[in-house]
């Protein structure tokens, strides 16, 4: 068989992922703190026909022939990655004061538990499911924990300060009012319409987000090559201190707004007909190897 056809097979397998990331990036264009995905290709491993050779000298250090090159015939493309772009996107007001816009680097840690009180110094995988986000569109429930739309907590500190002491934020149910500051603050003002702060929202920042896992939901998941940092911008494996707000490089928190997709529909637009196209012509190598064997078999003839 041509090796042209398997070759032309491999491609069309690729342009199908290609399309379908674009796809995905397409129907989240709407979605609040959507990070769009890109696809490279890379050659597969080529057949050698014939090696390179050396020059070749005689005895006396003359040149007798120069040196030859290899001859190699390609088999073929393959998905080389598919990577998170982290660009920030566009900032949506909405005036709700549980929508919350970053603007900047980081991201907002969220915590649901197995049971064990999720609080103290010990916020790690044994005793809560820890994910991050950027999507920022948050809710009370019914004992006034700021939680996510999956009810996933929202966590913070108590103090300004990196402390590493966690803490679900919570806003008392005789709340007159509350609202959020750039800082991450908390701020509600309670029965006696006296001032008080629930907690600060911390973040997490990472020296390759790009390492970090999808799991849905617009959230992720850690992992060994997302470069998790400290409060001193050293690599970690499991959360020892957040970021205060507008600190040390981390982005501030925007209330009443928030950061949509990142994508760009008619970059995604173009990249689909570059698809389709490409899909076209490895095709058409399909088509054409076939009408080479049919020549083969009719010689028979």
């Amino acid at each position: 068989m041509l090796r042209s056809m398997y070759s032309g097979i491999s491609g069309m397998k690729a342009f199908q992922t290609k399309l379908d990331v674009v796809g995905n990036n397409i129907a989240n264009v709407n979605t609040s703190g959507y990070k769009k995905s890109v696809i490279s290709f890379k050659d597969m491993m080529s057949q050698t026909m014939t090696g390179s050779q050396a020059p070749v000298a005689n005895a006396m250090g003359n040149p007798i022939r120069g040196g030859i090159n290899p001859s190699q015939v390609g088999l073929g493309t393959t998905v080389g990655s598919i990577d998170t772009v982290h660009t920030q996107g566009n900032r949506q007001t909405t005036n709700r004061p549980l929508d919350l816009a970053l603007e900047g680097d980081g991201m907002f840690v969220l915590a649901e538990g197995n049971g064990t009180a999720i609080t103290g110094s010990n916020i790690d995988e044994t005793i809560a499911s820890i994910s991050f986000t950027r999507a920022g569109n948050f809710y009370l429930d019914s004992q006034g924990y700021i939680v996510n739309s999956s009810g996933k907590y929202l966590m913070g500190e108590t103090t300004s300060v990196s402390t590493a002491d966690y803490i679900r934020i919570q806003i008392p149910g005789d709340a007159k009012s509350f609202s959020v500051g750039k800082d991450g603050s908390v701020n509600y003002v309670d029965s006696t319409g006296t001032a008080q702060i629930a907690g600060y929202i911390k973040l997490a920042k990472f020296s390759n987000p790009g390492g970090l896992e999808k799991i849905g939901g617009s959230e992720y998941q850690l992992t060994s090559n997302a470069g998790l940092t400290d409060s001193t911008g050293a690599v970690v494996q499991a959360i020892s201190t957040l970021y205060p707000a507008g600190q040390n490089g981390a982005a501030q928190i925007v209330a009443g707004a928030l950061e949509m997709s990142n994508v760009d529909l008619s970059e995604e637009f173009t990249e689909m007909i570059t698809a389709q196209r490409a899909f076209q012509a490895n095709t058409r190598i399909i088509t054409t190897s076939d009408e080479i064997l049919q020549e083969l078999v009719n010689l028979k003839r």
